[in-house]
């Protein structure tokens, strides 16, 4: 079973089992870019249907649709906001036309199904038409971004969560390795000793810092043009329109949604994108660090620092027996790299918008959609596949303090710096210990001095040691 349909560009097939229409086709076979349909982001299926529904009540009550039509427009909305016909969303991510395919894809996925609903055949669109009716008072202009927007702040929910659950991860390990001393370092020095338990504390605060932006940024993303229309004069909007729109869908989705108070501005501005962009790397950014950390403090492990252990997850050479490699924080900075490729994407594509608009702005969703959609899947195993599971090599980070030159640093307030240097070198020099050379050996300090200096809690929360 088939049916035709056409536009003024001429007539095409479709199967008559499909829900999306002529302008859709033609989109489907224009762009096949990525690969990647719509479908594969259920989020802005669903936030193309939230804003269709809005825009049908504020019509409805305006006046200028029919009560019996919006009504079949607002239950197809809602079977789309439940989940149904996602597969019905096949145009590419990328493509031409600032998302006028995919708009319209939604305007004919909604017409068919309200069709359906009323007994009608699909494809009938003299009673209820992709444009005239689904699309009323509405322009790809407007309805792209807007649902696009409401999209992100629903995909950055579920990502700030999964940010939660690493952030108590490390917070966690923080307290399980509070009693455990360890050197501190710089420049991949020895530096001064610390608690294990304050490195991970520090991890898990960072990770918190980037939540607030990732929130701050969902306050940018909040501000909409539904209604602006085609280049935000409200062009084919009846008076108050916008207003009882923006109110509907706020109504709808429960998000504080604002109409912007300059729609010739908002409907070509891409500033908040790239906002969140920036977010993004910068969490990724964060990530690598500490990725990066949890390799080096892993790594031997006889021959490495071996301050902790990874869990072994799987063999890591097809060569060396008994290899094990730490592959989250591997996988973690390489999804780190790719987000950062992705920031450059959004930064060029908002550069790009000319005039009125920014037709580059499929492209921003694409990018956007990948980075957090990755960044999750990222962050997710980082914490159950690695956090987790860590473990502590006590004896062995002790050890390592005590046997560091680094320590030295301690006995500056009563040595001073001049005589600290050269106990260090000398230390380095003839491989001796500190202590050896201050207590044993030139009696600088006694042995009750040595035993304050370096206890536990002044090694891991330091107060000044006078003479």
């Amino acid at each position: 079973m088939s049916r035709i349909e056409k536009d003024f560009l001429g007539e095409r097939k479709l199967p008559d089992d499909v829900y999306y229409g002529v302008q859709t086709v033609r989109g489907k076979e224009n762009f096949y870019i990525t690969g990647l349909p719509m479908s594969r982001e259920p989020k802005m299926v669903k936030s193309l249907a939230y804003v269709k529904k809005a825009a049908a009540m504020a019509n409805r009550d305006i006046g200028v649709l029919d009560a019996s039509i919006a009504d079949a427009i607002i239950k197809a909305c809602d079977r789309l906001i439940a989940g149904e016909f996602i597969d019905q969303f096949v145009t590419d991510f990328i493509q031409g036309g600032a998302g006028t395919s995919t708009n319209m894809n939604a305007n004919e996925v909604i017409a068919n199904i309200a069709l359906e609903m009323l007994g009608k055949p699909k494809g009938d669109y003299t009673t209820i038409s992709p444009n005239d009716h689904v699309n009323c008072s509405q322009s790809t202009n407007d309805v792209y971004p807007t649902a696009f927007r409401l999209a992100l702040i629903m995909r950055l929910s579920s990502y700030i969560d999964t940010l939660q659950e690493l952030q108590q991860a490390l917070y966690n390990k923080g307290e399980e390795f509070a009693a455990i001393l360890k050197m501190g370092r710089t420049h991949l020095q020895d530096a001064v000793p610390m608690s294990m338990g304050d490195e991970f504390h520090g991890f898990a605060t960072t990770i918190g810092e980037e939540i607030q932006r990732i929130e701050e940024s969902c306050h940018l993303l909040r501000e909409v043009n539904l209604g602006a229309t085609a280049i935000g004069t409200s062009v084919n909007a009846p008076v108050g329109y916008p207003e009882l729109a923006t109110r509907y869908l706020k109504d709808l989705t429960g998000i504080d949604f604002v109409l912007a108070q300059d729609l010739v501005e908002a409907t070509s501005d891409t500033g908040a994108y790239v906002q969140l962009s920036g977010v993004v790397k910068r969490t990724a950014a964060k990530l690598t660090k500490i990725c990066n950390d949890l390799r080096i403090l892993a790594s031997g492990p006889r021959s490495g620092l071996n301050e902790i252990n990874l869990p072994q997850l799987q063999p890591g050479s097809s060569i060396m027996p008994g290899k094990v490699n730490p592959v989250i924080p591997e996988v973690v900075n390489q999804t780190a790299f790719f987000v950062i490729g992705m920031d450059l994407t959004v930064t060029l594509a908002a550069s790009a918008g000319q005039l009125q608009l920014n037709v580059m702005e499929p492209v921003i969703s694409y990018a956007l959609f990948s980075s957090i959609s990755a960044m999750q899947n990222a962050v997710k195993s980082l914490t159950n596949n690695c956090i987790k599971g860590i473990t502590a090599n006590k004896e062995r980070t002790e050890e390592m303090v005590m046997n560091s030159l680094g320590i030295v640093t301690l006995l500056n307030p009563i040595l001073g710096y001049k005589q600290c240097a050269e106990i260090a070198r000398e230390g380095y020099q003839q491989n001796k210990s500190i202590y050896q050379i201050v207590v044993q050996e030139k009696q600088l300090i006694s042995q009750e001095k040595w035993n304050e200096i370096f206890s536990f809690d002044n090694l891991i929360h330091p107060h000044l040691v006078k003479k």
